[in-house]
């Protein structure tokens, strides 16, 4: 098979609870994987980011509850959340930049220069522009 279609990532969970706690959109543009993982109530210092070989791992801790009483509703999740996702060959991983605000964590892998579109210039040996 010459042609085949692939997913630039693979995502995994720790639990099926965490997908659930920390929902996620990944969109690829032309030069670079972005990743928006919701992440409320987690401070910055509580979001630990880790890339291993190919895979980029989000852990983030919740804190948990101070309130005195006893919870009669208790739908806020506290613990550690962790995300794990598989990145592509086509993906740098040593330029990896991220952002924390207003409670969602972007990603922001590029695309290595090998793996982004260029044009093919004819009459010129296949040389690229």
């Amino acid at each position: 098979m010459l042609l085949t279609r692939t997913i630039p990532f693979d995502v995994t969970t720790s639990t099926a609870s965490a997908a659930r706690n920390a929902a996620m959109d990944a969109v690829r543009t032309q030069d670079a994987l972005v990743v928006r993982i919701d992440l409320p109530g987690v401070p910055a210092d509580g979001i630990d980011l880790e890339v291993e070989g190919s895979v980029l791992t989000v852990r983030a801790q919740r804190p948990e509850r101070t309130e005195e009483g006893r919870v009669l509703v208790g739908e806020r999740p506290t613990g550690t959340v962790t995300r794990r996702l598989r990145l592509g060959q086509d993906l740098d991983t040593e330029h990896i930049e991220a952002d924390h605000t207003d409670g969602v964590l972007t990603l922001r892998v590029p695309v290595a220069t090998k793996a982004q579109p260029r044009k093919i210039l004819l009459g010129q040996g296949g040389a690229t522009a």
